[in-house]
C-alpha cells in the first residue's frame, strides 16, 4: 500500500503522524511511504531520518494526498486537506466529528474512509489511541492553570501550592478518567487542594485508595458540581462520552458566580467542551475572559509538547496502521472489532452512531459496507 504523511497545518501543531521508526515498520513489510518534506522537522525528525527508514520525500501535501492510498495524520483535516481526499482513500487520524458539522460534511462529500483514533476501543475497555494524548493533556492542564493564575496573565495572583502559612489553591477536576487522573496527579504533586468529581463510584474508590486524604472524591451531581466550581480557584474539565459531544456540566450562571481571576481549563474542547462558555482557542491565543474567569480552551494542547506527544501517539497508533496497510480497511476491521469502532465515515455514509445522532445524519452500520 502507498501511505502518505503530510505536514500538519493546524495552528501551532508540530506533531507528526508517523515517526521514522513507524515508517520503518511499514516499509519493512513492503509498503511505500511518501513523506512531505519537513513533516517532522519542528520536533527534530529530519528528512534524512525518514529516507533512512525507507520513505520517499514529496514536495508538498498535494503530492502526498494525490499519490497515497492511506493518509496518516495527527489532527483533523483542515478544509483544504478535506478537498484533497478522494473516494476510497483511507484517512487515519483524530477526527472529533460530533462538534464539527463542517468537517463531517466535507468528509462525507469526499467519499473517503475515515478512521478516528479517538473512537478505537481496546480489549480491556477504554480508548487506547486517545489515552496517551489524554495523559499529556491532563498533565498540561494543571501546568497551564498554574501559569494563568498569575496576575499578569489575568488570574487572581495565587500560587497553586501556596507557601507555609498561606493556603494552597483549590483545584476541581471534573471527570476521573485518564485526563482527570493525570490532572489530579499533577495538582497533588504541586501541593494544591484537590477535589475530583465523577459518576463512577468504583473509580472514585480506586482513586481514594491511591491518594487517600490528599484528594477529596465527590459523586457528581448538578449540585455537587456547582458547589465545587463556586469554591474553586481552578477547574479542569475532563469529561468524555466517546465520539459524542461533551456534556455541558458547568453553566454560564456558574461561571458568572465563580471567583474573579479563577481559571478553567477545558480539555474536552475537542468534543465541544464541558463549560457552556467554552470555545476553542489556539496556542497563539490560548485564553479569553468571561465574567472575570480565565478560560484556557486550546483544542490541541499536546501539540505544545509535540515531540513527547508524537512518540507517545505513535506507540498507540502504529499497530492499526500496519493492519490497515497489510489487509486493506475492509479486512482489517472485519478482523478487529475494536478497529471497526474507529470507522466514523465511509463511502459518503456516517458509520459512528453518536456522530450521526449529534449531527442529524442517517446512521449506517459499518457491517453493511463490508460486503
Amino acid at each position: 500500500m502507498r501511505i502518505g504523511l503530510p505536514k500538519e497545518i493546524k495552528n501551532h501543531e508540530y506533531r507528526v503522524g508517523l515517526t521514522p521508526a513507524s515508517v520503518r515498520e511499514l516499509t519493512s513489510r513492503g509498503h511505500q511511504v511518501l513523506v512531505q518534506t519537513g513533516a517532522g522537522a519542528a520536533i527534530g525528525l529530519s528528512d534524512e531520518q525518514y529516507i533512512a527508514a525507507g520513505a520517499t520525500l514529496a514536495a508538498d501535501a498535494a503530492q502526498v494526498f494525490a499519490q497515497s492510498d492511506m493518509v496518516v495524520k495527527v489532527k483533523e483535516p483542515q478544509p483544504q486537506e478535506c478537498a484533497m481526499l478522494r473516494p476510497g482513500q483511507i484517512l487515519y487520524t483524530y477526527l472529533h466529528l460530533a462538534p464539527d458539522p463542517e468537517q463531517t460534511a466535507a468528509l462525507v462529500k469526499s467519499g473517503a474512509v475515515c478512521i478516528a483514533y479517538e473512537t478505537i476501543t481496546g480489549p480491556g475497555g477504554g480508548l487506547p489511541l486517545l489515552a496517551p494524548m489524554s495523559e499529556v493533556a491532563g498533565r498540561m492542564a494543571v501546568q497551564a492553570a498554574a501559569a494563568h493564575l498569575e496576575k499578569s496573565k489575568g488570574g487572581m495572583g495565587v500560587l497553586l501550592g501556596g507557601v507555609p502559612g498561606v493556603p494552597a489553591a483549590h483545584v476541581v477536576v471534573l471527570g476521573a478518567g485518564v485526563v482527570g487522573t493525570h490532572a489530579l496527579q499533577m495538582a497533588v504533586g504541586m501541593g494544591a487542594r484537590v477535589t475530583v468529581l465523577d459518576k463512577n463510584v468504583d473509580r472514585l474508590r480506586q482513586l481514594d485508595l491511591v491518594f487517600g486524604n490528599r484528594i477529596n472524591t465527590v459523586y457528581s451531581t448538578t449540585q455537587s458540581v456547582e458547589e465545587a466550581v463556586l469554591d474553586a480557584d481552578v477547574v479542569v474539565g475532563g469529561v468524555l462520552i466517546p465520539g459524542a459531544a461533551a456534556p455541558k456540566l458547568v453553566t454560564r450562571d456558574m461561571i458568572s458566580r465563580m471567583k474573579k481571576g479563577a481559571v478553567v481549563v477545558d480539555v474536552a474542547i475537542d468534543q465541544g467542551g464541558c463549560f457552556e462558555t467554552s470555545h476553542a482557542t489556539t496556542h497563539a491565543e490560548p485564553t479569553y475572559m468571561v465574567d472575570g474567569v480565565v478560560h484556557y480552551c486550546v483544542a490541541n494542547m499536546p501539540g505544545a509538547v509535540a515531540r513527547t506527544s508524537t512518540f507517545a501517539l505513535n506507540n498507540a497508533t502504529i499497530g492499526h496502521a500496519v493492519a490497515l496497510a497489510d489487509k486493506g480497511w475492509k479486512q482489517a476491521i472485519k478482523d478487529n472489532a475494536h478497529l471497526k469502532n474507529g470507522l466514523n465515515v465511509a463511502n459518503g455514509q456516517v458509520t459512528y452512531e453518536a456522530v450521526a445522532k449529534d449531527l442529524g445524519y442517517n446512521y449506517v452500520n459499518a457491517d453493511t459496507l463490508l460486503g
